[in-house]
């Protein structure tokens, strides 16, 4: 469940979802109160056994207006709650690093990233969730994504993503055992 890295990853792989029977549910652009809308049908209808959420970054960029880090704080938690409710695993995967935002300069977003995803650490370490750290593989010392990564500052590339399954599986199968 995400914006446009989850759906540039299929785009990029789709190979990785049909082998593991993955259900990609990335919308470009989306922010966190537009993911908890359609949440319902996109992931409890689907009855997967766990949700991976990758969320937060376009919050920050304001793509639907200003958002605090708690607003965001509150959607995933929404989000992650609504899939606990139904007995769906929950994996919340930390903001990846941007140090500016090409279609919107100047917000200064890896700070608030870096502030967000403690937040999320904290969040799933309070209630059971897998958080899943992805920054901390991606990010340089800025806290913006190494270059080998990315070809904007703020999505994947291919070498990103073999990082990123890699990531994903470990914590999949942690929550599913």
């Amino acid at each position: 469940m995400g914006n446009s890295i989850t759906q540039g990853w299929i785009e990029t792989h789709p190979e990785f979802f049909a082998a593991n029977h993955y259900i990609n549910r990335g919308i470009s652009g989306q922010t966190t109160p537009q993911m908890l809308v359609r949440f319902r049908q996109d992931v409890v209808a689907l009855k997967p056994a766990a949700v991976v959420i990758l969320a937060g970054t376009n919050d920050i960029a304001g793509n639907t207006g200003p958002s605090t880090l708690e607003m965001i704080m509150d959607n995933l938690a929404s989000m992650a709650e609504i899939a606990a409710a139904n007995n769906i695993k929950v994996i919340l995967c930390s903001v990846l690093p941007a140090y500016e935002y090409p279609w919107r300069t100047g917000l200064q977003p890896a700070e608030k990233i870096v502030s967000l995803n403690t937040m999320i650490q904290h969040y799933c370490k309070q209630k059971g969730f897998v958080y899943l750290n992805y920054h901390a593989a991606l990010a340089d010392e800025q806290n913006g994504m190494i270059q080998k990564f990315t070809n904007d500052g703020v999505h994947v590339t291919s070498e990103g993503y073999v990082v990123m399954e890699q990531m994903v599986q470990q914590a999949i199968r942690k929550v599913l055992k």
